[in-house]
């Protein structure tokens, strides 16, 4: 019995900064989870999977990370997705360099 597709984004790590980025409907890569394509049809996230494996020049791992509608754009859809799309544990850099309370 096959397995039921559930939403996917596809995220890497951009090249020269390592910060995670999201691939964005347009083709452009996005520091933010909320700009990424949800992509709800597989064919079209293994296409988009492709495109992005095709742009070693800008990114590195390229994979579906699993994602869920939310008012804002996706959301996580695993805590380890939360965990990349909130940035480095070592605050302050990165994305955490604008949380000022925790």
């Amino acid at each position: 019995m096959s397995r039921v597709f559930t939403p996917k984004v596809v995220t890497a790590n951009a090249l020269l900064e390592g910060d995670v980025v999201y691939l964005a409907e347009d083709g452009t890569w996005t520091r933010r989870l909320g700009e990424a394509e949800l992509i709800e049809d597989e064919a079209i996230a293994q296409l988009r999977l492709i495109e992005a494996g095709a742009q070693a020049h800008r990114v590195v791992g390229a994979y579906l990370a699993e994602a869920r509608a939310g008012a804002a754009g996706p959301r996580p859809g695993h805590f380890r997705e939360g965990f990349r799309a909130r940035g480095p544990s070592n605050r302050p850099h990165g994305k955490q360099a604008e949380i000022h309370d925790v």
